[in-house]
């Protein structure tokens, strides 16, 4: 035997398996030893446990990861258990569950290790999303958009691909286009709104009337107004602001135009009456100044594309008296959403135009229909 280092059991020890004469610090404590130290350091104690583990690990045929010390990270570094690689704590996530305050896998694993969870527990990430969410399956909504003839329900141009749900039941409706669902959520789901927008665009709602008595049009402004008056550079300098020039060229109205478009509307949106003003609507065809409405309104509009029947069909269908279910003539039931009534399975893509402006022409003339949730049916 080699010559033994006598040295005090409060400062350092000999581990018996390196062999290696090392601080106090660098052995666990235990209390059955007569120096209340391990015998064996940290280091060779940890090899000794991940030989034991993988022995164990081998005969129930797994594989093990190989020992690492978390020690041997060095500060402001992090290992990653799954790419194996020691890295920058900005390169890990947040997680508070964690006494470190960090994600176990940086960003790159984590989302990798995500995704394959979901793959594997749910069959996809979408599928995982709309369980999450809606309660529902992705077979489930490929049911509803074969169902919908592939269309969306309310504009009946676009794909339906877009989930949407009722966000006080937390209910799913129907299958939209990207638009429609957007639009819905700018009117805040109010189907009084949507009906208002109709009229408003139309020109047929208390706004337009009031701005004709007003001006003597429903309308003004746009780019004839702007060319048949040639000299409204060189007015005073009051009216040369930036948003006098915008105005006036994107318009054809100015600072007093607007001013006054706001008074009469008493500062509220030309839409609903319920939110303040601040968007010039105008017709995109003409370019002439319908009013000044809301955010919500304006961007609402123009998402459901400036036509009074998808803003109908959309109040409708908030309402409950868009789709329906009838009898299909080989059994069963199957959907319905136009009147006069078509099997949306049965028409081609792009065959809805017809449909649409008998339908448009039937939700004007029965505002009741979505109102009382009623409504006759008509079979072709």
């Amino acid at each position: 035997m080699g010559e033994t280092a006598k040295v005090s059991p409060m400062h350092s020890k000999r581990c018996l398996d390196c062999g290696e004469v090392k601080a106090a610090a660098e052995f666990w404590k235990l209390k059955a030893s007569k120096d209340g130290l391990a015998y064996y350091c940290k280091v060779c104690f940890g090899l000794r446990n991940s030989r034991s583990y993988w022995k164990k690990q081998s005969e129930l045929g797994k594989e093990t990861r190989v020992y690492r010390r978390h020690s041997d990270v060095p500060e402001g570094m992090k290992y990653c258990a799954q790419c194996e690689k020691i890295k920058p704590v900005v390169e890990f996530g947040h997680n508070r569950a964690k006494s470190s305050g960090l994600a176990t896998y940086c960003r790159p694993c984590h989302n990798k290790v995500m995704a394959d969870n979901k793959e594997r527990n749910h069959g996809s990430g979408r599928n995982y999303l709309l369980k999450l969410r809606y309660g529902v399956t992705e077979d489930q909504v490929r049911q509803m958009i074969a169902e919908q003839g592939g269309i969306c329900v309310i504009c009946l141009r676009a794909e339906a691909k877009h989930v949407d749900h009722d966000h006080m039941t937390g209910l799913v409706r129907r299958v939209l286009c990207f638009k429609c669902n957007g639009g819905l959520g700018q009117f805040e789901d109010d189907p009084e709104r949507l009906r208002l927008a109709a009229e408003y665009l139309e020109l047929e709602g208390s706004h337009a009337r009031r701005l004709e008595l007003e001006t003597g049009a429903r309308m003004f402004g746009g780019p004839d107004r702007v060319r048949s008056d040639p000299g409204w550079r060189t007015r005073s300098e009051s009216l040369q602001s930036p948003r006098h020039y915008h105005l006036r060229q994107k318009y054809g109205i100015n600072d007093e135009d607007a001013d006054r478009l706001l008074e009469m509307q008493g500062g509220l949106c030309a839409v609903c009456f319920d939110f303040p003003a601040k968007h010039v609507d105008h017709d995109h065809e003409t370019g002439a100044v319908r009013g000044i409405a809301c955010h919500g309104c304006n961007t609402g509009m123009g998402q459901l594309r400036d036509d009074p029947v998808a803003l109908r069909r959309a109040a409708d269908y908030l309402m409950g008296a868009l789709v329906k279910t009838v009898p299909a003539s080989g059994g069963g039931t199957r959907l319905s959403f136009t009147v006069p009534d078509m099997n949306p399975v049965k028409v081609p893509p792009g065959g809805w135009t017809v449909h649409w402006e008998a339908d448009g022409r039937y939700r004007k003339e029965n505002p009741e229909l979505g109102v009382l949730r009623v409504g006759p049916v008509w079979v072709e």
